[in-house]
Order: structure tokens, then C-alpha cells, then sequence
């Protein structure tokens, strides 16, 4: 048993009775890679005249709450799973209509970027600016409508083995104290089993983490490696919302150095609002790396202060991102299970994009399912059709040419610059055939070496992380145990506090983790109650003690029209 396992199990109540439901394709997570395999696995058994019973099961207390993303999309993946996909209503922001790519200067500069001198990946027309919460509501009501069953509010905790095969989940129980009490409300969590579990809980899934690790599917070469991205949602005066409706600006340069990988985006929004955000590596050596803190200088300069005058926020939000690329990715598939979407890494981080790759996958293993039950062979040999239909699609031909992309960039921005270019010359190789990665935990130097700086808030654009925890809308329930579980705090308080000065209080993006200001640090205090779900402390902590799993179902942000 994993250590993630294991302390998902210590919340579980033992010797009790928990009801148990058996279904022929279990989905755990209802984002679009989950989704659009429900719906076209669901199409393929009804043409087929198969009678299967599907379920998805979702964490958040409304389908959509969890979701968060930039995001412009690819239609391609959209138009496989729906032809239809404009006549029949998926809801999109606005075509893009301009892109270009703003460089941020020092001393207040900036020069943009238009046409040819756009990176090829950052060219966005023909595609479509999208609020990612109301595509995954719309496939939510299509699902539904061919009589699929998703429930919200139900948080898988543990995954169920026979030996290695995976035979379905253990939701998590409600009503436990935080002293680990059965409370009045008690309620166990329930056994649901399945021929074929799919796990599309997102990036860093804590199932998807404990299977992996217990299986053995990732690659130790390379590593998967992440970004945090922290957004906002802004209602800007009507004037200047009509004049950036589906324009699409990303920025590189400032506040970051030499050393960090990351940018910013501004995508122009239906409804005057605006939506603006900066994504930085967890491969950043500094060990005070704050997301958040960048997100604001950059909000600061003024080549993005100038698109937020006389506007306010809406909605805040924080998420990983999956880095790593093709050579990152784990294996698809095993004995009762597949992976798809961002739990898999199915993101393009050149293109900034993984809509479109999340829903092929979907549709992939949609179809590696529909033959498996079609045989009444659910092993890993009749599911490896998955990984060979991944092989060879379009989303493994464009995954593939940006293959050594995030990795190029952990020499530093020039030399990956460098190869990039490379790489755009010679299909995705560039100066190495394989580069290989590093955990992010593993690059951080020591606190001594830090050169970042934090920025100068205020209540109108700068805003400090618990005035924005305040507009994810994020609740949970206060009197349970905490879903942020330190495994050795005793590394807290010594090593760490010498070595890295406790980064945990910088990187995490929502105010949980709290280090006394004054006298020697006896421990951090966890404000689990804030957390926005993003996964950083899980990716990022130095010591890998920090460990992220789910808490009782319906609690977390609420990333409403985000």
C-alpha cells in the first residue's frame, strides 16, 4: 500500500456496513475527458445492444465546481465527440477574433508581438475561447440525456484492488470529527464496482497518484513535472470589453527571471468580463516561488494594469497543469482501469492547450472499453487497444511533436529557447532525442539562494491571497479531519525550516499553510478550509510530506463561469 493509500484508509471507518453498488463502467470525475467517455461509450453499447449501466461520479457538490481552465479550445476534439457541437448549443464565449504575444519589460514596458512573430504554437484562430465550467455543465445535460447516471457530491477516497486488478472505489465516509469521531451526521462511504474503472479525477488525482505508484505506471526518466496557473474572472467597463471580446493575449517576460518557465494570459469574454491569468513551473528553483505573488506583479505592470482599469473581480481560482509532456505520460491502461485527460497528462504546453486532448482521450479509451465489454475481456491485454489507438491518433502525432518541450526549459529560458527552436526544425527532437525530467520537488535550492520578492497589495487589483481565497467560493465543512495530511511533521520544524524556510507558506496559492512570524517555528498550522483544490503542496513540497487527498464530497472552491 502506498503511503497515499494509507492515509486515505486511516479516514475510513472500519466494521461497518456500506452498501454496495455494481456498475459495468465506473468514471471517477466529471470533466471533459470523463464526460465524453461516458457519452461515447455509452453511443457505442447502445449501437452494439449492449446493456450497460455507466456511472460518474463527481467530488464536487455541482458538477462544473472543480473545473478550472484558461481556456481557449481546439474545436477537434469537440467535433469527434459532437459534429453537431454549435447546432446542438455547447456554449462558447466568442470565436477568436486577434492574438499576439505581449513581451513585459522592466520599468514599466512592453512591446507586442503580432502575425509572423508569434510563436507558431500561441496562433489561436479558428479556435474559441470558452468558460470551461459551462462546456462541462452543457456535457453534463447531453450525458444525462442518454441516461447516464452522474452524481455529484460523491468523493472517491480509495481505489478497491483484487490483487492488482482494480475493481472499482470506496467513496469517502461524511460525518467524521477531526478528531476522527463518528459524528451524528455519520454516513459511510459506499463500495461502487466495476468491470472498468476510469480515472479522470484531473491533474494529480489522488486515485490516479496511489495507482500509479502502486503499479508502477509512470516513467522514472521522466517524471511528470507541473505548473500552477492562478486566474481571475473581471467585469470590465462595457467600452473596453467589446473592444477585447475574443481577443486572445498571452505575455512572457516580467515578473519572472531567467531561471522560471511560465506566462500570462488574457482571453476577452462574453458579458464584459475578461479573463486574466499567470501559470508559473513547479520546476522554479527559488524556494520562495509564490504563484499568487506573481500573478499580482504581473497584474501590476502595465502593460495588464491598463486592461483592468475601472473593472473588478469576479472569481478567483488556482490549478496545476500537467508539463511533461509525451515522455511523462503513464501507462494508459491495466487490469480493470484506464487513465484519461490531465490525470494522464494530456496537455500540450507549447500550445498552452489540453481541452481538445482531453476529450480525445475520452473518445479513445470510449472505444477501448465498448470492445473490452463487447468480449467480456476486461484485463490490461483487451485494454491495451486504448494505448494503441492513442499510438495512432492526431493526439499522440501532436503530442509528440513537443515532446522535449517543458523539458528544454529546465537549463534556463535561453538554452531552452534555443532548443525550442531546434525542435520546431527537426519534428519535436531538438538538441537531446529524449530529454529527460526531474520531480519538481527536487529542484527547489535552498532558502539562502532565494531571490523573489513579494509584491505590494491592495483591496482593488492587487489583492492578498484571502481576500482572493474569498472569491473562489470555496467551503468545506469545518469539523472534519484535514485533507491536507503533513506525514512528518518533525521535517516541518528542523530540516525544512533551515533548508527551505518552510516554502509551503509561498507556494500554496490559498493561505492554508501558516509558519509563525516570531521565534522558533513548533509547527505549521493548516487552514484546510481554504483550500482551492490545486495540488501544489502535493507537487511542490520539497520533502514530499505533504500529501493531498479528497475530503468529504461537496467540499471545495465553487469556479462558477470560470
Amino acid at each position: 500500500m502506498t503511503t497515499s493509500d494509507a492515509k486515505q484508509w486511516s479516514w475510513q471507518a472500519r466494521g461497518v456496513e456500506r452498501e454496495e453498488l455494481e456498475v459495468d463502467v465506473l468514471i471517477v470525475g466529471a470533466g471533459p475527458a470523463g464526460l465524453a467517455c461516458a457519452i461515447d461509450l455509452k453511443r457505442r453499447c447502445d449501437a452494439a445492444k449492449l446493456e450497460k449501466t455507466i456511472l460518474v461520479l463527481e467530488k464536487a457538490e455541482e458538477v462544473g465546481y472543480h473545473i478550472l481552465s484558461g481556456a481557449v479550445m481546439d474545436p477537434r476534439g469537440m467535433q469527434e465527440l459532437f459534429p453537431d457541437w454549435k447546432e446542438r448549443g455547447c456554449p462558447i464565449e466568442s470565436p477568436v477574433v486577434d492574438d499576439c504575444l505581449d513581451v513585459l519589460l522592466g520599468g514599466g514596458r512592453w512591446s507586442r508581438l503580432k502575425g509572423f512573430l508569434v510563436p507558431p504554437t500561441l496562433h489561436n484562430h479558428g479556435n474559441y475561447i470558452i468558460s470551461l465550467y459551462r462546456v462541462v455543465r452543457w456535457l453534463k445535460d447531453e450525458a444525462e440525456k442518454l441516461g447516464i447516471e452522474v452524481y455529484p457530491g460523491f468523493a472517491a477516497a480509495e481505489v478497491l484492488y483484487d490483487e492488482n486488478r482494480v475493481i472499482g472505489v470506496q467513496t469517502r465516509d461524511a460525518g467524521i470529527s477531526k478528531s476522527g469521531e463518528k459524528k451524528a451526521t455519520f454516513q459511510p462511504g459506499m463500495n461502487v464496482k466495476a468491470a472498468v474503472t476510469v480515472f479522470a479525477e484531473g491533474t494529480r488525482g489522488s486515485l490516479a497518484k496511489g495507482l500509479i505508484e502502486r503499479l508502477g505506471l509512470g516513467s522514472a526518466e521522466n517524471p511528470q513535472s507541473y505548473g500552477t496557473g492562478v486566474k481571475e474572472i473581471w467585469e470590465l467597463p462595457e467600452e473596453r470589453a467589446a473592444a477585447l471580446k475574443g481577443h486572445v493575449i498571452h505575455t512572457a517576460g516580467m515578473p519572472l527571471g531567467l531561471e522560471g518557465y511560465g506566462g500570462g494570459w488574457i482571453y476577452g469574454l462574453s458579458e464584459n468580463r475578461l479573463s486574466i491569468g499567470f501559470v508559473v513551473g513547479l520546476d522554479h528553483p527559488d524556494a520562495k516561488l509564490d504563484p499568487h505573488a506573481l500573478f499580482v506583479q504581473w497584474k501590476q505592470h502595465p502593460g495588464v494594469a491598463q486592461h483592468l482599469e475601472g473593472g473588478k473581480v469576479l472569481r478567483y481560482g488556482a490549478k496545476t497543469i500537467p508539463y511533461g509532456g509525451y515522455f511523462a505520460m503513464p501507462k494508459l491502461q491495466g487490469d480493470g482501469f484506464c487513465i484519461v485527460g490531465d490525470s494522464a497528462g494530456f496537455l500540450n504546453s507549447a500550445r498552452l492547450k489540453g481541452v481538445h486532448l482531453a476529450l480525445k482521450s475520452g473518445l479513445l479509451a470510449a472505444e477501448a472499453i465498448a470492445e473490452a465489454l463487447a468480449k467480456n475481456d476486461t484485463s490490461a491485454h483487451a485494454l491495451s487497444r486504448y494505448t494503441a489507438l492513442f499510438e495512432g491518433s492526431w493526439a499522440k502525432a501532436e503530442l509528440w511533436r513537443v515532446r522535449n518541450f517543458h523539458q528544454a526549459f529546465h537549463g534556463g529560458l535561453v538554452k531552452g529557447a534555443l532548443d525550442v527552436g531546434v525542435q520546431m526544425l527537426t519534428g519535436g527532437r531538438g538538441l537531446v532525442a529524449r530529454r529527460k525530467g526531474v520531480l519538481d520537488a527536487q529542484t527547489t535550492r535552498k532558502v539562502a539562494e532565494s531571490k523573489l520578492t513579494k509584491p505590494q497589495f491592495d483591496d482593488r487589483a492587487s489583492m492578498d491571497k484571502l481576500t482572493d481565497v474569498y472569491w473562489s467560493g470555496s467551503v468545506h465543512e469545518e469539523d472534519q479531519p484535514s485533507h491536507l495530511i503533513v506525514t512528518d511533521p518533525t521535517v516541518c520544524v528542523t530540516r525544512c525550516t533551515e533548508e527551505y524556510g518552510n516554502p509551503c507558506q509561498h507556494f500554496c496559492p490559498a493561505a492554508v499553510y501558516e509558519w509563525p512570524t516570531e521565534g522558533r517555528p513548533t509547527g505549521v498550522r493548516i487552514n484546510a478550509s481554504n483550500c482551492v483544490h490545486c495540488k501544489t503542496c502535493d507537487i511542490a513540497d520539497p520533502y514530499q510530506v505533504i500529501q493531498w487527498v479528497v475530503p468529504e464530497g461537496g467540499g471545495g472552491p465553487k469556479y462558477i463561469d470560470m
